[in-house]
């Protein structure tokens, strides 16, 4: 998308742009393009990775983009229940800002978090950086109304149900392929009276992923647990200035404790009441002290903390600069971590390089769980002037079919949208893309909502 649009073509607009206050103005609206065939996106915070808001009209005379930012309000919140209810469109730092004030948050703190919505967190399955202590959205969302071409569905915020199937996460990750999410019921949490974010550093990615792992398995898991590889290690010191006086006396620390030049840097990030959060931190680090890791300090901790949200903002300089950046995400299985790991670091190397313009691949664990764990690749090269387009294409290619041959997810976090819809076969098979085809035909009968996302165009849209 900013290749198009610094070279003054993007691919396309909406040909209107629409914006609802409540939920009857959104079914009023859908209402309408049902009757004039007329494509609808719904467009919440808009940093979607993969086209998952691309204006695409299918088989309609138009595409209107239905931009939820007049639907904000947080509406009720029950501090009794810890719940909140609030409408798609409220962003999520004003969300965070109400809670916090009454000694509440969320804990939903995504990349995007200065820019998304809440609708969209849900729409597209967003984790999370600190899913590993709060849980990822679709863990956080309890109810949800919801506004379809066919009709309008209300899901309660029970606490727990055994009444059929989970309807509320067929919603939750539909990436406005069925329709509307209008409002939310969230669990939240009281805010943590502290933080602790805290560097370990390992030998190697191998020490490190064991470590996550019995972290993992034994649930002692800090809030945030991040492994990078020995690459990205090496690139994130050079970037935070490890050059000067503390970083030689660093490197002579961990030199001195057999630790080397290519070791990997892990940030594990801790949050709750100060005794809770003691108990947590020395149970963990016995833990990493057993496989091999060696703590550095809150440093590199908090230096993480601070830039959490920065990097989109360097990919853009860095495009300024003639310099592709991307980054993708899968997650598998323990027993798989490693195998994946090289071979997809492998598969975008071999790309690059094809392409003419060979480039830096670095990974990082960036969520771990109990029977696996995920993988967020970054990859940078030279930009192909006479086709940046197509080079993007090939890397994001061969990465693709390592990861859905090598056994990982094709989306961890990023969501399908347009740029993953052709391997969701792989991912669920062909009867699973039927079983998702008869639920939109059932909700969207003139197929009019969000076309070619999720789902790859069919003949009628």
């Amino acid at each position: 998308d900013l290749v198009r649009l610094r070279a003054g073509e993007p691919d396309g607009a909406p040909d209107a742009v629409i914006l609802p206050s409540d939920r009857e103005q959104v079914r009023a609206v859908l209402a309408l393009c049902a009757q004039s065939s007329l494509a609808v996106v719904p467009f919440g915070g808009g940093t979607s990775v993969v086209g998952g808001v691309a204006p695409t009209r299918g088989q309609h005379g138009g595409v209107l983009a239905l931009d939820t930012r007049r639907m904000g309000e947080v509406l009720e919140l029950d501090r009794e229940s810890l719940t909140v209810t609030v409408q798609a469109g409220a962003r999520a730092p004003a969300l965070e800002r109400h809670l916090a004030a009454r000694g509440l948050t969320l804990g939903h703190f995504p990349q995007s978090f200065e820019y998304v919505s809440l609708g969209g967190c849900a729409a597209t399955r967003s984790a999370g950086q600190a899913s590993s202590g709060y849980g990822s959205i679709e863990e956080m969302v309890l109810g949800l109304r919801f506004a379809a071409p066919a009709g309008d569905i209300e899901l309660p915020a029970v606490p727990a149900s055994a009444a059929g199937p989970e309807l509320r996460r067929l919603f939750v990750g539909s990436e406005g392929t069925l329709g509307v999410i209008c409002e939310l019921d969230l669990r939240v949490r009281p805010a943590p009276a502290e933080r602790v974010y805290e560097g370990v550093f390992f030998e190697s990615f191998a020490a490190g992923a064991q470590a996550l792992r019995a972290l993992a398995q034994q649930h002692a898991s800090p809030d945030v647990a991040r492994l990078s590889d020995e690459q990205e290690t090496r690139v994130s010191l050079a970037l935070a200035g490890a050059g000067g006086l503390k970083g030689r006396l660093g490197r002579m620390y961990l030199g001195a404790r057999g630790y080397g030049d290519s070791g990997c840097l892990a940030i594990l990030g801790f949050e709750g009441a100060p005794g809770e959060l003691a108990v947590r931190r020395r149970r963990a680090r016995e833990l990493v002290r057993r496989n091999g890791g060696l703590a550095v300090g809150r440093s590199p901790g908090d230096a993480w903390l601070k830039g959490r949200f920065s990097a989109p903002y360097l990919r853009d300089e860095l495009l300024t600069r003639g310099v592709m950046v991307e980054t993708l995400e899968t997650a598998t299985r323990w027993s798989n971590l490693e195998r994946l790991h090289r071979d997809v670091a492998r598969a975008i190397s071999e790309a690059l390089a094809g392409c003419g313009t060979p480039g830096l691949v670095m990974c990082h664990v960036s969520h771990v769980y109990e029977t696996g764990a995920s993988l967020y690749f970054t990859f940078l090269a030279s930009r192909r002037a006479e086709d940046e387009a197509g080079q993007w294409r090939t890397v994001k290619e061969a990465a693709s079919r390592a990861i859905t041959t090598g056994g990982g997810t094709i989306t961890h976090h990023h969501a399908v949208g347009l740029d993953h819809a052709p391997w969701m076969e792989a991912e669920v098979g062909s009867t699973g893309v039927a079983a998702l085809r008869a639920l939109k035909s059932e909700l969207d009968p003139p197929g009019i909502m969000n076309p070619g996302k999720l789902l790859p165009l069919s003949a009628r849209g």
